[in-house]
């Protein structure tokens, strides 16, 4: 971990805190429906990734159409068929987390996996009022408004100095299979919980089980669930704290904006510190990406959803740190599927 920033990395916050807050502000100014993709996928894509060329934007425009398909294709046709539609979301599971194994295309697999995840969350309550095709626009909507405001942001706020690329990890075979399988059942149980349960109002607790799953592994999930659920505490108390400083103001956007802004920025602060990956900085960030996207309105504070946000998420992550051991275990067993950090 870095104890000094340098100035590529306050440029990074500031790309951050910016991206945030405008995705949040246009989207709720505009009145759109599902704010929360407009507030957390300016985010995912200035928090994990630094820089802005040509591969991430092919990938990103990538993971717009795939889940969309998917969702209105696939889900549409055998969504109200359980023993058909889980074996067929399981087997795009495996897909694309073998695209993140392979390493080449992991932002296209994490991306859509995100974007795919939410959907069939939401899209499962299709019963309840929720209409699959604004769903879908507005994901499509909220990546591409990402794509301009990330473009906007980096020609504002450009890096100092040349980044170094990150460095190539190679695996063997049998760690692509471990991680693939791995990943891809218990995703499919979590799939499975979420479409079973009545749990519209857990969709923090969804996403925490799909984005601990990111490192792929054993190893990585356990400090990526504990990173996640200490990010995802710390994100909450001070969601509550911009909530009682704002009292009646909450429901004014530039209060709420500002508020924001002043709280990524401060978070980011600590991710960018962490290297820029998937730790406890990036739990907050997407905390806040959640609450304020999903729970801010004039009609609703943030307050029950936080206490219900860490409860709910805290519940997901054991759960899926229990499956993750068990099937990690199993694999293990056979010289085929042994992972290399397997000792």
């Amino acid at each position: 971990m870095k104890t000094q920033l340098s100035e590529n990395d306050v440029q990074q916050m500031l790309r951050i805190a910016s991206g945030a807050t405008l995705g949040f502000t246009i989207s709720k100014a505009m009145d759109w429906p599902n704010p929360i993709f407009f507030t957390l996928y300016p985010i995912l894509l200035l928090g994990l990734v630094a820089v802005l060329n040509g591969h991430i934007i092919r990938q990103f425009l990538a993971a717009t159409v795939f889940p969309a398909m998917i969702v209105l294709v696939v889900y549409g046709l055998f969504g109200t068929h359980p023993l058909l539609i889980t074996p067929l979301i399981a087997a795009t599971f495996a897909f694309l987390f073998w695209q993140m194994s392979k390493g080449t295309l992991f932002l296209f697999g994490a991306f859509s996996l995100v974007g795919l995840s939410l959907q069939l969350h939401f899209a499962s309550y299709s019963n309840d009022g929720i209409d699959i095709y604004p769903l879908v626009i507005s994901n499509i909507g909220a990546i591409l408004l990402a794509l301009g405001i990330a473009f906007a942001l980096h020609l504002i706020f450009p890096d100092r100095a040349p980044r170094t690329p990150p460095p190539k990890v190679s695996k063997d075979q049998a760690s692509i299979r471990h991680e693939v399988i791995l990943c891809t059942t218990v995703a499919t149980l979590s799939f499975a919980v979420f479409q079973t349960f009545d749990l519209v109002d857990s969709i923090s607790a969804q996403a925490a089980s799909i984005l601990i799953l990111f490192p792929l592994c054993w190893k990585g999930a356990t400090m990526s669930g504990w990173q996640r659920a200490i990010g995802t505490l710390i994100g909450c108390n001070l969601a509550l704290l911009a909530q009682l400083v704002l009292l009646n103001y909450s429901d004014t956007l530039f209060f709420a904006s500002f508020s924001l802004w002043i709280l990524v920025f401060f978070i980011s602060r600590q991710h960018v510190l962490n290297g820029g990956g998937a730790g406890t900085g990036f739990g907050v960030l997407t905390t806040f990406g959640i609450l304020y996207g999903q729970s801010l309105s004039p009609q609703q504070d943030i307050i029950y959803s936080a206490l219900y946000r860490f409860s709910s998420v805290a519940v997901a992550i054991a759960v899926s740190l229990c499956a993750i051991f068990v099937v990690h275990s199993l694999l293990n067993q056979h010289q085929s599927t042994r992972h290399h950090t397997f000792s």
